[in-house]
């Protein structure tokens, strides 16, 4: 068995950080002033950090940024201890626990020949649990804990998975994509129709990236993640451009389009 004390001790001793930062007599002004709501924006921000630095392969970036990480969970857990509604332990055993509910094949008797497979079963539970923590006065939804602060597109893939597992889905790929012809067709509508009206124009557009979203979800592929290595590409070859005007005494915006699409092309191809 590995020796946990380690761990236990640098767990602790970052505990006994934030209880310190956190002390209104000896601590920081300005960690003693945050709450949940304040914090939040930041928890949000460092899960995208380590979005990046899983990315760049830095594995001394990604241990600093899954530290910034884990700070914000203490930092939540320390301000629930402070008002008594839960403190670190019970969130380290509340996702204990959970995960040996979702494993029975691995905690219990249960078995699973594969991942496909262990992603439904995972579902499955999902929804079970979801049902048990209904209230009378509230019907329940397979829509229901889709979290509204994530971000739009992911939202969307998640609430399209939902509805499928009931059923409301279309029936192949081939389907959501005729589905993207004809929302591109109803844009192209309203702008020659309606130039000028911004609530259809965004209701339109809104069509397309909900479609697209599906379009994800039916090829398997993460849409967050997707539109993330695509801005990270549409970054190197611009800044490519960039640089090739520069090195003409020229900036971007003294280049016509074609040179500036030429420019792109040798992007595409340059290593």
């Amino acid at each position: 068995m590995p020796d946990n004390s380690k761990l236990l001790a640098e767990i602790q001793r970052l505990h006994k950080i934030m209880q310190d930062l956190r002390n209104p007599e000896t601590g920081c002004p300005w960690d003693v002033e945050q709450s949940f709501e304040t914090i939040a924006p930041y928890t949000i921000e460092e899960a995208y950090e380590v979005s990046e630095a899983i990315y760049s392969g830095d594995r001394a970036k990604i241990a600093d940024e899954l530290g910034d990480l884990l700070l914000q969970v203490v930092f939540h857990a320390q301000i629930a201890a402070e008002e008594g509604s839960f403190d670190l332990a019970d969130v380290a055993r509340a996702i204990s626990d959970k995960m040996i509910r979702r494993h029975p094949h691995v905690f219990g008797d249960e078995s699973r020949d594969s991942a496909a497979e262990q992603t439904i079963a995972w579902e499955d539970i999902k929804a079970q649990e979801r049902a048990a923590s209904q209230s009378d006065d509230k019907p329940a939804s397979v829509l229901d804990d889709v979290a509204v602060t994530l971000p739009a597109i992911v939202r969307a893939a998640k609430l399209q998975k939902r509805a499928a597992r009931v059923g409301f889905d279309w029936p192949d790929l081939k389907s959501v994509i005729e589905k993207m012809h004809e929302e591109t067709g109803e844009l192209l509508e309203a702008m020659a129709e309606e130039p000028d009206n911004h609530d259809r124009l965004q209701d339109e557009v809104g069509d397309i990236l909900f479609v697209a979203s599906n379009i994800a979800r039916k090829t398997g592929v993460e849409p967050e993640s997707a539109l993330l290595a695509c801005n990270r590409k549409f970054e190197k070859r611009f800044r490519y451009i960039e640089q090739a005007l520069s090195a003409q005494g020229r900036s971007a915006d003294e280049a016509s389009l074609d040179e500036m699409e030429a420019l792109w092309q040798e992007a595409k191809t340059a290593r």
